[in-house]
């Protein structure tokens, strides 16, 4: 029998610490009640609106207006066209801080272009009808990927405001890899912008260059999750290669070594250097071999599951799993690993401290969980 482990923290495995066997932390008796709510063609992501319905991603291109109580949802018109195929199409979905005032919100997505095809960020205004959908308009492409490719893989492109007001960008490196240590490029790299699109004063290189001004950090590969601690400390998940997903705890200006160095393997079998190899390059605080195959994030804040409060809870597509992971100080270690029955795509917290997550792929359900 294969078993599969789940390694923590890179400092303690070269300290020699024992990994705790994966099968110790996963339950199959979940420890919430699910509700599904609806049920969509390849959700992506979702987002809250200030009157507590949602709006949700599907791949294709669609936007849904989703009415938690009566369990109906609507179609949102005027979203950009999407490059659907291989991992791209229509992802993430973002409120402006002053949505309630100016119904702005932002969207990413594949787009095609010359070269194939790469990671954008659009922004419109929103207005919804009477009839449970809704519009944009004044559609405006604030940011994109400084290179296409072909594939149609790891765009990521998760977006997150901070407390200062700026819009973070997960931007993924298309399968190129070398990009995500090229400065010149603004792939495989966390970005942090104003919410016009423009570099935010006082990033790490804004010295450099007009893309490195919009660089907070490097090297990393697929990062498709990331989300704030009540610290303020911004915490990001990516999918490794074969092997090797990680968990970050994203510092200014810092490199997280993708591809120069990972804890996994390449597809083909060929080694990659581990971390321990560069003390120049910041280590994961925990990460997975095998993978988890990491698909969102969040940070835990509320306090309807108590016993949550303050760790990272995390959606993963082929551990079928939803990934506890306790935070204690700048460390972390996987606690309970929740098998789902389906791959878990999105992922997101209610204002009352329910979880709401949604399951990957065609007839994919948005969940609402609360503690049993």
């Amino acid at each position: 029998m294969h078993l599969r482990l789940s390694v923590t923290c890179a400092l303690a495995l070269a300290a020699g610490a024992l990994a705790v066997p994966s099968q110790q932390l996963e339950t199959r008796q979940q420890p919430f009640v699910s509700t599904a709510i609806t049920t969509h063609t390849e959700p992506w992501a979702i987002a809250f609106l200030p009157d507590d319905r949602v709006l949700v991603t599907e791949r294709r291109g669609n936007l849904r207006l989703v009415d938690p109580v009566a369990k109906t949802q609507g179609t949102i018109t005027g979203v950009p066209a999407v490059a659907y195929g291989g991992q791209g199409g229509l992802h993430d979905v973002a409120l402006h801080p002053a949505y309630a005032e100016n119904s702005i919100i932002y969207l990413s997505y594949a787009e095609s272009g010359i070269g194939g095809a790469g990671g954008a960020v659009a922004r419109a205004k929103l207005t919804l009808d009477a009839n449970g959908g809704g519009a944009l308009s004044g559609l405006e492409v604030i940011w994109r990927h400084s290179q296409k490719a072909s594939g149609g893989l790891q765009f990521a492109c998760r977006l997150l405001f901070g407390p200062d007001g700026a819009l973070w960008i997960s931007s993924g490196e298309i399968n190129q890899m070398t990009p995500s240590q090229d400065m010149t490029s603004n792939l495989g790299k966390v970005i942090k912008l104003y919410e016009n699109g423009t570099a935010f004063a006082g990033n790490p290189f804004a010295s450099q260059g007009a893309i490195q001004s919009q660089i907070w950090s490097l090297g990393h590969r697929n990062p498709l999750g990331i989300d704030w601690d009540a610290q303020g400390r911004l915490w990001e998940v990516e999918m490794g290669p074969m092997g090797g997903d990680e968990l970050n705890l994203i510092k200014s200006g810092a490199n997280y070594g993708w591809p120069v160095v990972s804890e996994g393997r390449h597809y083909d079998g060929r080694t990659i250097p581990a971390h321990s190899t560069r003390p120049d390059i910041e280590p994961p605080k925990a990460f997975w071999v095998p993978v988890i195959s990491p698909a969102g994030l969040i940070i835990y804040k509320g306090s309807l599951f108590s016993s949550w409060t303050g760790n990272a809870i995390i959606t993963g597509l082929s551990s079928m799993s939803i990934v506890r992971a306790t935070i204690t100080g700048d460390t972390a270690k996987e606690a309970q690993r929740i098998s789902m029955g389906k791959r878990m795509r999105g992922i997101r917290e209610a204002k009352d401290g329910s979880i709401w997550v949604i399951e990957d792929g065609a007839g994919g359900r948005l969940l609402k969980l609360t503690p049993n």
